[in-house]
């Protein structure tokens, strides 16, 4: 990148490249950077996150800058099908399907693909096939009656999984090789300066390693023979790091590093993808109107959910009115000159879910650009 002020390195990017507005934008120099990180600080096998990527060209550069980064955890059924199509491997389905039409399609080829089961009802729905399944395991954990997690799998406890295992004997083509668990009340929730949620993490660990490890003794003693044992997410790499059990751990936000992930107290990220939205309106001197850009993240609603400014620096959102859903007025008195036209750059609070606004995004290293389609870009959509 030229030796400039950021936002007008960007901005030269853009007029460089005539890249079109709004648009998608990834500094692939801070991708790497990220990815040489989470390298550096965790040996064990990666497993890539795709609903925290969403562009398969994307997904293939992360894979392709280490032997450690291997399969990808998908986040449906019908996007793995659709990935194993375009030659990916090892593909583990993160959430349970229920869709028949998609299970009957797998049992017909029922290669590289794992899915994810926690109910009796999950394995009645894949039927007695040579499937592969995998155990999603509920790491959530209780301290003083609270209850600290997410409401996920059903096997919360020993005598869960060893339901499970008695069900799954009435399935003897099925093939248990895998188990998930993913430690979402680490992994997805910042604790920045939240001395609470602090201690509740360190008094959740030791009880969800105990039993992920318990769990994995107990489908063992029924003689499954697992080659894979997941846990972890970008927010949990420590945890993951730690816990012996792990044959992998799943990453996928911190390559793009979206503004949740700033509020770790372990992760050092730069931003790597961000959008761009052109002003098109200046109501007063310095207030600058762009076209679209309210792209809120899902979860459980709250400031940490919106998008923001990125550059430049010193721009700030309208009070009563944010970021909408056709224009987002900005107010702005730096040195910058800005036009009608020109770029604000804003950064979504999660990191795939922005790929499915743009068709594409403009990969940039060097001030070379390379077009690199979203999921959307290419037609397929797995809401």
């Amino acid at each position: 990148m030229i030796d400039l002020d950021p936002y007008l390195s960007l901005k030269n990017i853009i007029d460089k490249n005539a890249i079109p507005l709004p648009s998608l934008l990834c500094d692939m120099d801070a991708l790497e950077k990220n990815l040489q990180w989470l390298l550096r600080s965790s040996k064990k096998n990666i497993r890539i996150a795709t609903k925290s990527v969403r562009s398969v060209e994307i997904l293939r550069y992360i894979q392709s800058r280490s032997d450690r980064i291997q399969g990808l955890m998908c986040y449906s059924l019908a996007e793995a099908l659709w990935l194993r199509e375009l030659g990916f491997k090892d593909l583990l389905v993160a959430y349970p399907s229920v869709d028949r039409n998609l299970l009957d399609q797998l049992a017909l080829d029922p290669s590289e693909i794992t899915l994810m089961v926690d109910l009796p009802e999950h394995l009645a729905l894949i039927g007695n096939c040579p499937v592969q399944i995998a155990f999603d395991l509920n790491m959530s954990t209780q301290h003083l009656g609270l209850y600290f997690g997410v409401k996920r799998s059903s096997m919360s406890q020993l005598s869960q999984v060893q339901a499970m295992l008695e069900h799954l004997k009435k399935y003897p083509k099925l093939k248990l090789t895998t188990v998930m668990g993913y430690e979402a009340q680490v992994a997805g929730v910042a604790d920045l300066n939240k001395p609470l949620l602090q201690l509740l993490k360190k008094l959740s660990i030791p009880k969800f390693i105990y039993f992920r490890q318990a769990a994995v003794n107990l489908i063992n003693s029924y003689g499954h023979e697992l080659k894979c044992i997941n846990g972890g997410g970008s927010g949990s790499l420590k945890v993951s790091e730690s816990d012996e059990s792990l044959t992998e751990m799943t990453a996928g936000s911190l390559f793009y590093a979206p503004t949740l992930f700033d509020q770790y107290q372990d992760l050092h990220l730069a931003p790597a993808l961000y959008y761009a939205l052109p002003i098109v309106r200046r109501p007063e001197a310095d207030i600058y109107t762009c076209y679209s850009g309210g792209f809120v993240a899902s979860g459980a609603m709250g400031a940490d959910k919106y998008p923001q400014i990125f550059l430049p620096n010193g721009a700030s959102f309208m009070t009563h009115e944010g970021a909408g859903e056709v224009q987002t007025p900005i107010r702005y008195r730096g040195p910058i000159k800005l036009d009608l036209n020109d770029p604000i750059f804003l950064r979504h609070a999660k990191a795939g879910e922005v790929c499915e606004r743009f068709n594409n995004i403009y990969a940039f290293k060097d001030n070379q650009v390379k077009v690199y389609p979203t999921y959307r870009g290419q037609g397929v959509n797995f809401a």
